[in-house]
């Protein structure tokens, strides 16, 4: 364990950079008690992760039967199917809410009683790590917090953020086209002005009060005890708001961050946080800090956009050179590599990597494979396209090669599952589900697109017949995923060197101390073929996805990959 001695200085210096001295002392105090009381174990920590390190994304209902709590059915689909291939199941927030599908939370530590219960969360840690989400910019206008607060009661009087609607919020940075502020009575009948990034249902959350910092630590530490490893800090970047700023990235929320994690490192020290900031990649990895300091992990935002301009355009040149930057500050860091979640495809993390012409092509794709276009407030009142919603397996579909959408779609899995970092894949991707557009039609929402409810006997009953669409994903990604696991060479430590071998070819060459993996994929609708040698890989190397051996000479066909090792040669 680590000596309070050393974490203890840096929790005070931290709040000091927060709060004036007085507010700073009281806060700091009240945080050596939630310290002191916390249940400790004595952990060592050899390292953070390893190849086996696989994260499911869900929500807890995403699977349901009838008659059945869905925490219960999705323990048994993960038990089924899932176990020793996921090492972690990253359940979405499943506390009661208002709206948001869940990131409207009205109470941080209690399970929707429509999805089970805390016992149902346990049964399903038995197999599998956790991870859960902290939503600590916003809370639900129903919360009996925010009711509270309208009313006045000390403990909850500076709650959230009251602005005079005069106040020039121009600089202020909007994910959203939506009003910034929303218009709110007391109970004492007095109109206020609420700070409101997301919706008018999501309350920010205001920080300067050391009351919402403690009670937010609170969650945090009732997280750990009810077996979460892994904790998202979702929307972060939004977390500090301060008048004359961007309110994006400022280092106040960074502190908080730095705080969080010498938090953890006293009472759970194996524990990991994960920042989401849907931006620019340098603002995203900015989320590392030192690589010591802050989140171990950060979500690889560049790598779901680019994979599909990647595979629409045929070129892989653009990610051969971004992959080049995928330098972590230290070995306590690594990315969080996904192509899909419950949102759509951010494309702010594009930014300065493809022109705004590559943009608009992918966009005209989206919207012709029935998907659709989020956009943002810019500051000078023009909008931007923010994000695309569709489901990622419906983002590879191309109407020229209909019945080549699932071995597209797969190529695209496989290139995320090689380069460094921790994968994680959401459970629509898994199952090869399509866009949902009447959950859209009956929601008016565009991300309700890839959140579909499924029925548990109609999937396992698809997923195990291979000519279903469906039939024709699942098994595979699930045998490339067993096979992922098994390599030393996919550790999140084992560097990555690029191969230029051909636009048309990703290729990479993963390495560890024991097993070197070449991993190319064609990334087009053409086949490829190379002579080994003249690309400096050696002769006589077996596939690990096909069992075969590769001579002299490496034929591609459009959309395979092929991870090439010889586990004798280091």
């Amino acid at each position: 364990m680590v000596s309070p001695k050393k974490i203890l200085p840096e929790i005070n210096n931290l709040l000091n950079i927060l709060y004036d001295p007085e507010k700073a002392s009281t806060a700091f105090t009240r945080i050596q008690e939630l310290i002191a009381n916390f249940p400790k174990k004595e952990e060592q920590i050899k390292e953070y992760f390893s190849q086996e390190d696989i994260v499911l994304i869900t929500y807890a209902d995403s699977l349901v039967k009838k008659d059945e709590k869905p925490l219960q059915t999705l323990k048994f689909f993960s038990e089924t199917y899932l176990k020793d291939i996921f090492s972690t199941i990253h359940l979405l927030p499943f506390f009661p809410y208002s709206s948001d599908d869940g990131f409207s939370v009205i109470d941080y530590l209690s399970v929707s009683p429509s999805l089970g219960s805390w016992e149902d969360i346990n049964q399903l840690h038995k197999n599998f790590k956790l991870m859960f989400d902290l939503v600590l910019n916003h809370i639900s206008a129903q919360s009996p917090w925010f009711k509270a607060y309208l009313q006045g009661q000390k403990e909850f009087k500076e709650l959230a953020i009251e602005i005079d609607p005069q106040t020039d919020l121009s600089q202020v940075t909007r994910p959203r086209s939506l009003p910034l502020l929303t218009t709110f009575t007391k109970t004492s009948g007095e109109k206020i002005h609420l700070w409101t990034t997301f919706s008018a249902d999501q309350i920010d959350l205001n920080f300067s009060s050391i009351n919402v910092l403690i009670k937010m630590i609170e969650v945090l530490l009732f997280y750990l005890l009810k077996g979460a490893t892994i904790i998202r800090l979702d929307a972060i970047a939004y977390l500090w708001k301060k008048l004359g700023t961007n309110c994006i990235h400022l280092k106040q929320t960074h502190a908080v961050v730095k705080l969080f994690k010498n938090i953890l490192t006293l009472v759970a020290p194996k524990s990991i946080i994960i920042t989401e900031t849907n931006v620019p990649h340098q603002e995203n990895i900015s989320y590392f800090g030192n690589g010591y300091d802050e989140a171990q992990m950060v979500y690889n935002f560049t790598l779901p956009p680019l994979l599909f301009h990647t595979f629409c355009s045929e070129n892989s040149e653009i990610l051969s050179d971004w992959a080049k930057t995928l330098i972590l500050p230290s070995a306590e860091n690594t990315f969080f590599n996904f192509t899909a979640s419950h949102d759509g495809i951010g494309v702010r993390p594009l930014e300065g990597i493809i022109t705004p012409e590559a943009l608009e092509k992918l966009i005209k794709i989206v919207k012709e494979n029935k998907g659709q276009v989020s956009y943002k407030k810019n500051p000078d009142g023009t909008e931007s396209p923010y994000e695309l919603n569709i489901t990622y397996v419906d983002a590879f579909l191309n109407k020229n090669f209909l019945k080549e959408q699932p071995k597209r779609f797969l190529a695209s899995q496989a290139i995320q599952l090689a380069i460094p970092g921790v994968p994680a894949v959401y459970i629509h991707s898994l199952l090869g589900s399509h866009n949902w557009t009447k959950g859209v039609k009956l929601t008016g929402r565009a991300r309700t697109i890839n959140r579909e409810k499924l029925k548990l006997d109609k999937i396992t009953t698809e997923i195990e017949n291979p000519k279903t669409f469906r039939g024709k994903i699942f098994p595979h990604y699930i045998h490339l995923l067993k096979t992922r696991r098994k390599q030393p060479a996919f550790h999140p430590k084992a560097p990555l060197n690029v191969l230029n071998i051909d636009p048309k070819i990703f290729a990479i060459i993963r390495k560890s101390t024991t097993q070197t993996i070449y991993a190319l994929t064609n990334i087009s609708s053409e086949s490829f073929s190379l002579v080994l040698q003249k690309h400096n890989i050696p002769e006589y190397l077996t596939d690990l996805l096909s069992e075969k051996t590769i001579a002299r000479k490496l034929k591609l066909n459009p959309y395979q990959t092929v991870w090439l090792t010889n586990n004798n040669q280091p």
